[in-house]
């Protein structure tokens, strides 16, 4: 097994010298890379070929497989998205607030780089990038796991950006891939004291659930999506099924699709049909309660672990409440507090369930899909939070700084 050790002590080396590089040597290093990953994607899209030609001989689902590809048109976004962070404004040394003691001291509080910043994710190559660019721009240095599936993938991506950033100037360990993709390596990273100042896992719920338990360095919990969406009693049925079919199929892996709708029972046997109809074009999988089987004759009966999946793929739960309270009520157990919706025409509708629903991201007539970092104005993400402290929803530059108070005094004492 790879020394975790050693990576540890090589990444505090790097961000010593990181945190002393200033936003310009920082954003020529991102150009850099931005134009590396242009000049070397016929050999990244070779080694991803023998990644996805491994996940089909073991049988991956569709799904897995769309967020394990990579083709000219992603790395080129990609590319394009780490361009992009060059141009968002730099979080290191913002002064976020200041202000003269009663003894005289100047006090200012600024935003400083965490220092090395650990991510374990499942089979994305596109968040290695992600991930190595926004602590790149924030002023940290970051340790990538990822799984087995993407690591002829995932080490590409690495060399060719640690190439990169020795091209411009700064040490190739800023960025540093675990390569041993053991069980053994996740642990010993979650335990990487003294040498992680922050861990983001970031994956289904199983990956998400082992770091939060087991972890002793800080972790911040991101991601899993059992979204929801409620289709009112007042809603405008024809939004409604363009709503929940994007939530749905526009790219059901990802953590903000939709996985169940709820439905008022007062327009359930005029929606349902319709809905259904309008997401056969993605050959969705409809799992409902008793009542949507009446409505769907055919359809599979939902059981209970069928409210708790999220399924990251074309199946959707259904069920019909009797009013809002049962919706709410619903949401309460079983969401994962990422992203919940209402389609609704009523004004008063929307207040309650805007107040009630306990979630980072909340929506009145609009797609889950919109949770995401870019969309929300904060460039590529590192994660969405769904923890409270110390960010909630999309993570990007700011959330991977943290405080500083700097003080100013002429001979004090106290």
């Amino acid at each position: 097994m790879v020394d975790l050790i050693s990576l540890g002590k090589r990444a505090k080396a790097a961000s010593r010298v990181l945190s002393c590089a200033g936003a310009e040597k920082r954003n020529g290093a991102l150009r850099a890379i931005a134009a590396a990953l242009r000049e070397n994607a016929p050999a990244i899209l070779k080694e991803n070929g023998a990644d996805m030609a491994a996940a089909r001989e073991r049988g991956m689902t569709k799904a897995f497989l769309d967020r394990l590809q990579l083709s000219g048109e992603r790395i080129e976004g990609i590319a394009a998205a780490v361009e992009e962070i060059v141009m968002l404004q730099d979080p290191v040394g913002v002064v976020e607030s200041g202000r003269t003691l009663e003894n005289g001291i100047r006090l200012v509080k600024t935003k400083v780089p965490f220092g090395v910043v650990g991510m374990i994710y499942e089979a994305r190559p596109n968040v290695t990038v992600d991930a190595a660019a926004l602590c790149l721009k924030s002023g940290n240095v970051c340790l990538l796991r990822g799984s087995k599936e993407a690591i002829r993938s995932n080490i590409a991506l690495a060399n060719v950006m640690r190439g990169a950033l020795d091209k411009a100037g700064l040490p190739g360990d800023c960025i540093l891939l675990v390569e041993d993709t053991t069980r053994e390596s996740a642990n010993a990273m979650m335990t990487l004291n003294g040498y992680l100042d922050l861990l983001i896992p970031r994956g289904g719920a199983g990956l998400i659930r082992t770091v939060v338990e087991n972890a002793t360095v800080p972790v911040i919990e991101t991601g899993v999506g059992n979204c929801h969406t409620y289709i009112d009693a007042h809603a405008d049925l024809e939004m409604a099924v363009r709503i929940l079919d994007n939530a749905k199929t526009s790219r059901p892996s990802v953590c903000n699709a939709c996985e169940t709708v709820l439905v008022h029972r007062d327009i359930a046997g005029r929606f349902l049909p319709a809905a259904k109809a309008a997401l056969a074009h993605a050959n969705v999988e409809w799992r409902g309660d008793a009542r949507s089987c009446e409505i769907l004759p055919g359809i599979k009966e939902a059981n209970e672990t069928d409210w708790e999946t999220e399924y990251g793929d074309y199946i959707l739960a259904c069920r019909v409440v009797e009013n809002m309270e049962e919706a709410l009520l619903h949401i309460a157990r079983y969401s994962s507090g990422h992203s919940e919706c209402i389609v609704t025409e009523s004004y008063e509708s929307a207040e309650i369930f805007t107040a009630r629903v306990d979630a980072a991201a909340v929506y009145v007539n609009a797609s889950t899909r919109f949770t995401d970092g870019g969309v929300f104005g904060l460039g590529a993400e590192i994660g969405i939070s769904t923890q409270k402290l110390h960010i909630r929803g999309p993570m990007g530059l700011r959330e991977l700084t943290t405080d500083k108070y700097i003080l100013f005094g002429s001979g004090q004492v106290r």
